[in-house]
């Protein structure tokens, strides 16, 4: 479902598991290295692997820390991901309100945790093909 050019804005509480989506995003893109939360380094980029069907780099971005900063979009500017977003999927955790300029659509994926550790995942379309994209989507209920 994702390709290169795609910007997806994860938000959720701490704790929500946002990390441990990308790292299954990194997965079925196929991606080199271990996962982890970005948060003191802010950005990663994962090159595709094509031992393991690879095909498209994943940037992984953390901005919770951009959020102490007098001015986060300065700093979201500095990270220069205007320059990888076109060949790359973009994933963006706590970038809500950040980010979105960078493309024209966007997936947002709002995770919320339950009292009894279950997740409720919504996915928000931001333009572009998204709402064709997400009809195609099985919606899918787990308990």
């Amino acid at each position: 479902m994702l390709r290169a050019g795609d910007l997806v804005v994860l938000t959720g509480p701490l704790g929500a598991g946002k990390t441990v989506l990308v790292q299954g995003i990194g997965a079925g893109l196929g991606v080199r290295g271990d996962i982890t939360s970005p948060t003191f380094v802010i950005a990663r980029v994962h090159r595709a692997d094509p031992a393991r069907g690879g095909r498209v780099p994943l940037v992984h971005v953390d901005a919770y820390r951009l959020g102490a900063v007098p001015d986060p979009r300065a700093e979201v500017d500095d990270l220069d991901l205007d320059a990888t977003v076109d060949d790359a999927v973009t994933v963006v955790e706590w970038g809500e309100g950040l980010v979105e300029q960078l493309v024209d659509a966007y997936l947002e994926v709002r995770i919320d945790r339950r009292d009894d550790e279950s997740r409720v995942v919504d996915l928000v379309a931001h333009g572009g093909d998204w709402p064709a994209r997400l009809a195609a989507f099985p919606t899918v209920a787990a308990r």
